[in-house]
């Protein structure tokens, strides 16, 4: 009997990816070395958020500090001022918010990943962990008698396999034999003993080839029962892995999620209500009675000589009415008087508000204003104190009047007087020319 052989053939082992092939629950035993180091992926990727809600949560604060000064020191005024800060407000607490964020993601979720690990998986001494040396034992024990029968009919295949070769030899030389006249009887005779013998060798082959297949297969169920139970096995820690870190992902979500914070929410109906809250015509009435018609006016009226003033009364000297009696400032200790009407208040709102105290240069005491000639120059009142104080300009301020001082943001000045009631300061250029200006719009240097 003849058979096909092929010497290009491989194994079984070699003929498939199957799991059940001899050494491929490899990759079922990896899987647990795999899931230790996700959980320490998990970790290290929400270590990294929590850095990001962290530097937003700073910047959001910083940003709001600033823009508060700034806003604080600039001219909005009224309630609309104040609903600008309730944006600024909103960025503090939306900070602080991700801020929580941060610290649930490092106290809380990333404790409880690694303390799960650390429940999950049991460092050996020799490295490794206990669940992997556990699996790999178990597979390997349910293997090794199907891994046993496997070599014998590996073993069985080749034989037969070399038995049909040696048939199919013999069986050509048989054939050169008959064509060949020089070969002699005896010679035929042997080349066709040797082809008996040759099937006879296939045949006892194919046979154990067959009982070995047969007694293989009558094993397998009781090789993939084995191999299963431990397959499960490993498949039930894998679960709990799964199932641990879909939780944990649950609860990042829900920590990352701040609309379902009530506390988010909250932010912004207050921050709605706030801006809602602007009243346009409160704020028109205010500016109107601050800094327009609705101010009080000192109107010229008609003075008695007095010959112990000894000098020209000017309007930022004008008469004060206290109680119906009409008191005229005429010492350079005493109080001066609120400047003229047409000046007015450069504060940029109501110095008890809170949103201005940093928005002038108010040192708490009120500095009388000597009069000044045409020129700006000081005259020849005698001051008692005398302040001077280099400041620097902040913005660009052309003056209206003639005792009025012109100067460009950054030109540095001298200031001779704290700033009166009204805001405004004595002041002296590099140039000499001395007169008034805004006490906001300078800052010391």
């Amino acid at each position: 009997m003849s058979g096909s052989y092929d010497e290009t053939t491989t194994s079984l082992e070699d003929t498939t990816d199957s799991f059940w092939e001899i050494g491929h629950y490899k990759r079922t035993v990896k899987r647990i070395d795999d899931g230790h180091r996700l959980c320490n992926d998990l970790m290290s990727c929400l270590q990294d958020r929590s850095k990001i809600e962290k530097a937003y949560s700073q910047q959001l604060t910083d940003w709001a500090k600033r823009w508060r000064q700034l806003i604080e020191k600039g001219p909005q005024y009224g309630t609309l001022e104040r609903a600008w800060g309730a944006l600024l407000t909103e960025a503090e607490k939306v900070g602080e918010l991700h801020q929580d964020v941060r610290n649930r993601l490092v106290s809380e979720d990333i404790e409880k990943v690694r303390n799960w690990q650390k429940e999950a998986y049991h460092k050996q001494m020799m490295g490794g962990f206990k669940e992997t040396r556990e699996a790999e034992e178990g597979f390997r024990k349910a293997q090794k008698p199907w891994a046993k029968k496997v070599k014998e009919v590996e073993a069985a295949k080749k034989t037969y396999h070399m038995a049909c070769k040696e048939e199919k030899l013999a069986s050509s030389r048989e054939a050169a034999g008959k064509a060949d006249a020089s070969v002699t009887a005896d010679q035929q005779r042997k080349l066709q003993d040797k082809v008996d013998k040759c099937k006879q060798d296939v045949q006892k082959a194919q046979e154990r080839y067959e009982k070995i297949l047969d007694d293989i297969q009558k094993s397998t169920p009781q090789y993939m029962e084995s191999m299963d139970l431990v397959f499960e096995q490993c498949q039930q820690l894998e679960e709990k892995r799964l199932v641990f870190l879909k939780e944990v992902l649950l609860d990042i979500k829900h920590h990352l999620n701040l609309t379902e914070n009530g506390s988010y929410a909250a932010v912004y109906q207050e921050l709605e209500q706030m801006i809602r809250s602007a009243d346009v015509q409160e704020d028109l009435r205010w500016f109107r009675a601050s800094h327009g018609p609705g101010m009080h006016m000192n109107w010229p009226q008609f003075e008695e000589w007095n010959p112990d003033v000894t000098h020209t009364i000017n309007r930022r000297e004008k008469t004060r009415k206290v109680e119906g009696a009409v008191l005229t400032n005429v010492a350079a200790t005493s109080e001066t008087s609120s400047l003229g009407g047409d000046r007015g208040s450069v504060s940029s709102y109501d110095r008890a508000h809170p949103y201005t105290t940093d928005w002038s240069d108010d040192e708490g005491g009120n500095s009388p204003y000597p009069s000044g000639d045409s020129n700006g120059g000081a005259n020849s009142l005698e001051e008692d104190v005398t302040v001077r104080v280099r400041v620097r300009a902040l913005y660009d301020y052309e003056g209206q009047e003639q005792d009025e001082l012109t100067f460009k943001a950054g030109d540095e000045l001298t200031k001779l007087e704290d700033e009166d009631e009204q805001g405004w300061c004595r002041g002296q250029l590099d140039t000499g020319r001395q007169g008034l200006y805004p006490a906001n719009y300078v800052e010391h240097i």
